[in-house]
């Protein structure tokens, strides 16, 4: 069965209380442009991101607040910063690596908290049973074109407020050549 890719670069999640203390008291996200998952947006806020070996500049606070912060990066990033975050699912965040977050106001210094975010797909409930993949918790997906190749571990996400698409970092999507609303295969 077919479906869309959508490609996700490094990002950063926040709570209320890290995100006044990074911005300011009483800051607040402003939309500017909605993300494919119902409810999320990108906002025209931007943070660094800093680890033991160097740091990265103009990275997208997401949008809405969080019930914890995270910071979701690709294992190209991990080499810059000197980290060596896992591969987790989005709020996994347990034994996860420490990181730095520097705002215009401030800064987190993280215990854990950046990930490299798992291969995933959302989808609706209605959508899986149609499709055969309620129950499931992986699938493979087929890539094809020049760089064609079958991803393994693709976990399947079920939750009401779904857009079915298929998220993969910039290292995956740049290994295939993929870019966003490309289409690809999932192999039950």
């Amino acid at each position: 069965m077919k479906i869309s890719v959508g490609v996700s670069n490094r990002h950063v999640h926040l709570t209320e209380k890290d995100l006044n203390t990074l911005f300011g008291d009483n800051y607040e996200l402003e939309f500017i442009s909605p993300l494919n998952q119902p409810g999320q947006f990108a906002s025209n806020s931007f943070v660094t991101i800093a680890g033991p070996k160097g740091q990265i500049e103009h990275v997208r606070v997401l949008g809405p607040i969080r019930l914890y912060t995270q910071v979701e990066i690709s294992k190209t990033d991990s080499y810059k910063l000197g980290i060596n975050p896992p591969i987790r699912d989005s709020g996994d965040l347990q034994g996860s690596s420490p990181i730095t977050i520097i705002g215009p106001k401030g800064r987190v210094d993280l215990k854990e908290g950046c990930i490299i975010a798992t291969r995933h797909i959302h989808i609706l409930p209605k959508q899986a049973i149609e499709y055969g993949l309620m129950g499931k918790k992986e699938v493979c997906v087929r890539i094809g074109g020049e760089k064609a190749s079958i991803l393994e571990h693709v976990h399947v996400k079920i939750a009401d407020k779904s857009y079915f698409e298929i998220h993969l970092d910039t290292d995956d999507a740049n290994a295939c050549l993929l870019k966003n609303n490309d289409i690809v295969d999932i192999i039950i």
